[in-house]
């Protein structure tokens, strides 16, 4: 039996027994390790233990706890809700303006959270009972949650960059910095398509009415800008203190759950329940992307025994006489094919140790190559029917709201996203500029 088609048993066995529904580190891991066994013997029982001490020793790896923490202490003590307030009385004035300044409120909550779910639930639960309140068509509200959640997964500190570097064995850092450009761009295109869309179709958004905004003096406005200067100054201080150099990555990040604590004791907010629900769901999350690295990386050590990558290589550039530029578009297609089915979780583990090392191989920069998976796991998380964020979307939207009006509403944000990732491969300085600058291009 060859190599090329033990990689090829291992991977259908592993999209069989994902079907099946169980966990998919589970299915991962133990894919892996049963190949590993049958190949070498009992001497690859070491090939998990392996793995494992790999990544316990992966000392970038504590910004994940970390950084989690903080996001959902400021969501547990309300933080995020006076952040919408700020957002609610200076935007509402304007047509679709509740519906820009969620957008603005997503790329905060994800520059302190990292976490797509995050921002679900903040807008759920903040800002779709009070757009639907005023009126906003609910199919547009839908769409703009669920698009505005998504940038928690490319803006840093995106949890997901960790889980790539960690496959690619990239910096997190440049993969961060990398994220930044890209995710604004991305934000910003949501943003003109909104205020375009509420020009033409003015019913779809209505402002606030004169009465309501009468009820805010300019003192009243100002005061509200308070709001936001707690999750900015956790911002400026975690990320200024990095850059500049103070701190390492790890340290910043202790920086911004510690300032998420005392931000918390300062509002009046930290109780013990807040404590207590913010330090399970830390664990929870920590520890479900700790066990999916961990099956990754057995995984991708079989695979690279296999000489699974080299062999793809030759098929594509020696017996088929691709340019690199066609194999990248055909991997971001099998992505994009993938996330029908698949998060984006689930496709760093099964897929990554292939296309990673084959992007390398043709010569393209794995971090730029990072921005542009990370685009496509967006992109996946709004993909019906199995979408992430179309499951979350329905579990917490309120009855009127239909499957069918959550799966119309993401089909604009969707080609929004396709536009940056295109936007992205061709202009690639966009997302590479940050990091060469401040690290240097070595």
């Amino acid at each position: 039996m060859s190599y090329e088609f033990i990689a090829l048993l291992m991977f259908a066995s592993m999209m069989l027994l994902l079907l099946t529904g169980q966990r998919v580190f589970a299915v991962i891991g133990f894919v892996g390790s049963a190949a590993a066994l049958l190949l070498w013997g009992d001497g690859s029982a070491e090939l998990s233990f392996t793995s494992a001490m790999k990544l316990m020793k992966w000392y970038p790896m504590l910004t994940l706890p970390l950084f989690v923490f903080m996001g959902y202490m400021l969501a547990e003590s309300r933080i995020a809700d006076d952040l919408y307030k700020m957002f609610h009385v200076w935007m509402g004035p304007l047509r679709g303006g509740l519906a820009v300044g969620t957008i603005l409120l997503m790329v905060i909550i994800s520059a302190i959270n990292g976490l797509s779910v995050a921002g679900m639930a903040v807008g759920a639960t903040i800002a779709m009972p009070e757009l639907l309140r005023r009126g906003y068509d609910k199919i547009m509200v839908t769409g703009v949650i669920q698009a505005g959640s998504t940038l928690g997964i490319l803006v840093p500190p995106s949890v997901v960059l960790v889980l790539y570097g960690m496959i690619a064995r990239q910096p997190v850092g440049h993969l961060w910095m990398a994220g930044v450009f890209p995710g604004l761009l991305m934000a910003a295109l949501f943003i003109v398509y909104i205020v375009v869309r509420n020009l033409l179709q003015p019913e779809l958004g209505p402002p606030l009415s004169k009465e309501e905004r009468a009820q805010y003096s300019w003192a009243d406005r100002i005061a509200l800008l308070r709001g936001g200067i707690i999750p900015l100054a956790i911002f400026i201080s975690m990320t200024g203190l990095f850059l500049t150099g103070v701190t390492s990555l790890v340290e910043s990040s202790a920086v911004g759950a510690t300032a998420s604590v005392l931000a918390a004791i300062v509002r009046g907010r930290m109780t013990w329940k807040v404590l207590h629900d913010t330090t399970r769901k830390t664990l929870g999350v920590s520890c479900m992307f700790m066990w999916i690295l961990l099956a990754a990386l057995c995984f991708g050590a079989v695979f690279d025994g296999l000489g699974a990558v080299k062999s793809i290589e030759h098929l594509f550039v020696g017996e088929m006489h691709l340019d690199r530029w066609t194999i990248l578009i055909l991997m971001q297609l099998t992505f994009l094919i993938l996330g029908v089915f698949l998060d984006d979780t689930a496709m760093l583990v099964i897929v990554a140790p292939l296309f990673i090392p084959l992007a390398g191989a043709l010569g393209f920069d794995l971090v730029w190559y990072g921005v542009l998976y990370t685009i496509t796991c967006q992109v996946a998380y709004l993909t019906p029917p199995f979408g992430y964020n179309l499951f979350l979307m329905r579990s917490m939207a309120p009855p009127e709201i239909t499957l069918t009006d959550i799966y119309r509403s993401v089909v604009p944000f969707v080609g929004l996203m396709i536009i940056t990732l295109v936007i992205i491969g061709v202009f690639p300085e966009i997302a590479t500029w940050l990091p060469n600058h401040f690290y240097g291009n070595n």
